[in-house]
């Protein structure tokens, strides 16, 4: 098989990135597609793609959300076809894929209720291949939304601290934050009620961005990158995260349930 050896002179940062949003749930994360270039697809996992109500160059696929599997699998085998007309996928959003995936999973367990032990390692095994198989799509630019939660971070000098991150289970969180060219934490400015992005990482949020060298820019520019245009630092919601996925024995909850 041929090595491919592309210069790096030749690579474009800003075509066919990989992007993921996270916020409380209600900031504004569906809302940030109307700002996108070109012809945009939204897969709507959570129904709340009715945000987007009477924009002419968005079209939405349906979930479903009772077979998850099922959709994902038919979604997978067409999915260059389906995208090919698109310049832009909207994967919206994972919290919430993996809420249903679980529940599905327990629907189908001994009691018809709570997940059994086989489901945890069974989604860390399943979600990547999912994300990986949507992030290998060519010729299109891919959004991915979550809500927030907060992860407990230990440096190796000892010290600990809470971190706010996208809403995915720990074994599944690294690799997907991993597959993106930009993660940024969407908050709102409590004094003008305008919606940010943060960009910048620090102990308390996790965000990257190798696409440009913003830091922290309103949500209506986010997709002009290369755009070296700096917003004033747009103030962390100061209260809790939002609400979490599923957990498992050692990751702080009780287990075997999930409803």
């Amino acid at each position: 098989m041929p090595i491919d050896i592309v210069k790096a002179a030749d690579l474009k940062r800003a075509k066919d990135w990989r992007v993921i949003l996270y916020s409380k749930p209600g900031v504004g994360k569906t809302s940030s597609v109307k700002f996108m270039r070109g012809r945009t697809l939204v897969l709507d996992l959570d129904d709340s793609s009715r945000v987007l109500a009477g924009q002419p160059n968005i079209d939405v696929v349906k979930f479903d959300r009772i077979h998850p599997e099922e959709f994902w699998l038919e979604f997978l085998k067409q999915a260059k076809q389906i995208t090919e007309p698109y310049d832009n996928l909207v994967v919206d959003n994972v919290t919430s894929f993996e809420r249903d995936w679980f529940v599905e999973k327990g629907r189908k367990s001994k009691n018809g209720i709570s997940n059994e032990i086989q489901d945890y390692s069974q989604w860390t095994n399943y979600f990547p291949r999912i994300m990986t198989s949507v992030y290998a799509l060519q010729n299109v630019n891919i959004l991915v939304t979550a809500w927030e939660t907060q992860q407990e971070i230990t440096t190796d000098e000892g010290q600990t601290f809470n971190q706010y991150a996208p809403a995915v289970r720990d074994s599944v969180r690294n690799g997907l934050l991993g597959l993106a060219d930009l993660v940024g934490r969407v908050v709102v400015n409590p004094k003008t009620n305008g919606r940010g992005v943060i960009l910048q990482p620090s102990d308390g949020i996790y965000a990257k961005n190798r696409l440009d060298s913003r830091t922290v820019v309103p949500v209506e520019d986010l997709f002009k990158f290369g755009s070296e245009k700096h917003d004033v630092p747009t103030p962390p919601v100061p209260d809790g995260p939002g609400e979490q996925g599923p957990e498992k024995p050692g990751d702080g909850a009780q287990s075997g349930t999930n409803s």
